[in-house]
């Protein structure tokens, strides 16, 4: 996948737990869990608006694009 999921490295800065960034947006862990690995095929803005308040950061501090060489 050429989109980088960051929010673990935004978590771990913020010294969030999974569970506790679920029930601060109020999303389910299980979903929370599939967008943190990346087993997601995209994304709400909502979702990504909810995820920036709570982790007080940018869209591009949790997702990053890297480039597909072939």
């Amino acid at each position: 996948m050429a989109i980088q999921i960051n929010i673990d490295m935004m978590m771990a800065k913020r010294k969030m737990s999974l569970t506790e960034l679920s029930h601060r947006m109020g999303i389910s862990m299980t979903n929370l869990s599939l967008l943190k690995t990346g087993k997601v095929k995209g994304v709400r803005f909502s979702t990504l608006d909810a995820i920036c308040k709570e982790l007080d950061c940018q869209p591009g501090d949790v997702l990053e694009h890297i480039p597909d060489f072939i």
